[in-house]
């Protein structure tokens, strides 16, 4: 467990049981980012997405030709920045709500909060990595489908407030990810939420192209960088859970949203085997 920091010691019960406070970082979705904080910082990603832009068609940014083709779209509305940060408001008032009404008994009470943990179960930024869901009684269960006792993770997905993004190995059960697979089908097909937008950032090519703009800006500007560090923008390789071939990271667009399962470089050797991929064309020529 990290270290407490500077999270908020709430209340001690007695001398041996502390109450923290701490961050969670829910399993397998990814909801777009407010970290921009205000609407003027959002405007200022606005701009600097479309400066990005002009240096990826002037042949100045690191990005491979065909991903920069997929990207270029979205980097120029002139309001990338404005739009990931009006639908990561959206999502956060979903989250709330939604918690609300599921931890609600019909009588008004409220139940507690089921927390299922990663096999690993904090993350870089020492947030615990979970799954969240109403904690129903095992009567209760018994006359739930998976879907009734879905998790507050599921329904981000399925309200579209959310993309999948599984990362290995924390893979959900084989019925559960099948489920995730198809309610985030449904939700880009119905056109919810985020994918109600096509030239919508995922948040997590927020974050890619966020830091594909500092890295080409010192780039330009001639400031001194690690050659190596010119392309840690792009980090995850990502394998399609449909037909098990894995692609080099400038790929990832070639999947179906829905069918992307993330793997970080480290766990490649262990995932591969594991997992049966088969590399794809081009990543085995590339290799």
């Amino acid at each position: 467990m990290p270290s407490l920091g500077s999270r908020a010691l709430l209340d001690t019960t007695d001398g041996d049981t502390p109450n923290l406070r701490m961050p969670v970082r829910m399993l397998s979705v990814d909801t777009p980012e407010v970290t921009a904080r205000t609407e003027e910082r959002a405007h200022e990603m606005d701009q600097n997405f479309q400066q990005l832009a002009t240096w990826i068609r002037d042949g100045q940014a690191p990005i491979d030709a065909r991903l920069a083709e997929f990207m270029l779209p979205k980097l120029e509305t002139g309001k990338a920045g404005t739009l990931q940060f009006e639908q990561g408001q959206a999502a956060s008032a979903f989250a709330k709500q939604n918690m609300e009404d599921r931890l609600l008994r019909p009588d008004g009470t409220k139940r507690n909060l089921f927390i299922r943990i990663a096999d690993a179960p904090f993350d870089g930024n020492s947030r615990l990595l979970a799954y969240l869901a109403p904690n129903f009684s095992r009567a209760e269960l018994a006359q739930l489908s998976r879907e009734q006792r879905a998790t507050f993770n599921l329904d981000l997905v399925a309200a579209g407030h959310a993309a999948p993004f599984v990362i290995y190995p924390s893979i959900p059960s084989a019925p559960d990810l099948a489920l995730l697979i198809r309610r985030a089908a449904e939700a880009r097909a119905a056109l919810r939420g985020i994918w109600s937008q096509p030239v919508t950032l995922l948040a997590y090519e927020y974050r890619a192209m966020e830091k594909l703009f500092h890295i080409t800006r010192k780039k330009v500007s001639d400031q001194p960088q690690e050659p190596d560090s010119l392309f840690t923008w792009r980090e995850r390789y990502c394998a399609d859970v449909t037909t098990r071939v894995l692609h080099d990271p400038d790929d990832y667009f070639t999947v179906q949203p829905e069918h992307r399962l993330w793997i970080w470089p480290q766990d490649l050797s262990e995932a591969v085997p594991r997992l049966n991929l088969t590399p794809s064309p081009r990543l085995a020529a590339a290799e």
